[in-house]
């Protein structure tokens, strides 16, 4: 497996990644669209990895965003059934770390799906706790989502 930044050429695949992930249609995620991931991943101070294969196929891929001055914003996190289990997403997310802590960030937020929960076992896992603080990116058409937080400013990876 390969991980390597997102680039222009990438969001076909990207949405594809995104697509196949099994997320429940009633979630936003299921409406987001090529278009939303060029404006989300090359905005500025933004960004994404793909993880690849041994072909070259996509199998994962994570977006991030900067929050503020203290905050990176941890978003899209997916990887294709059939890659699960393999420590890939564990990847992606410690990828978006390192970019936080380069960058001078404080922390690494990110929002969990109400149609989704099912997920915070692996987040807990990986050192994000709950947060009381609103999402700024909820889909007003959707459920407020869970808001996980981890520090990561002078601290070490898991």
């Amino acid at each position: 497996m390969t991980l390597r930044p997102v680039n222009p050429d990438d969001i076909a695949a990207f949405h594809a990644v995104m697509m196949a992930a099994g997320m429940d249609p009633r979630s936003s995620w299921s409406r987001t669209t090529p278009a939303d991931l060029t404006r989300s991943l090359f905005m500025p101070g933004a960004g994404g990895f793909l993880a690849l294969g041994e072909g070259g196929e996509a199998l994962g891929c994570v977006g991030y965003r900067p929050d503020g001055e203290a905050t990176l914003t941890l978003n899209k996190l997916a990887t294709r059934p059939q890659a699960r289990g393999q420590g890939l997403g564990r990847a992606l997310v410690r990828e978006v770390e390192q970019v936080a802590r380069r960058g001078g960030y404080a922390r690494v937020l990110l929002a969990v799906s109400q149609y989704n929960l099912d997920v915070l076992p692996f987040y807990e896992r990986l050192g994000y706790g709950p947060s009381n603080e609103p999402y700024a990116h909820a889909h007003p058409a959707s459920p407020p989502p869970m808001v996980l937080v981890k520090e990561v400013r002078g601290g070490q990876m898991p």
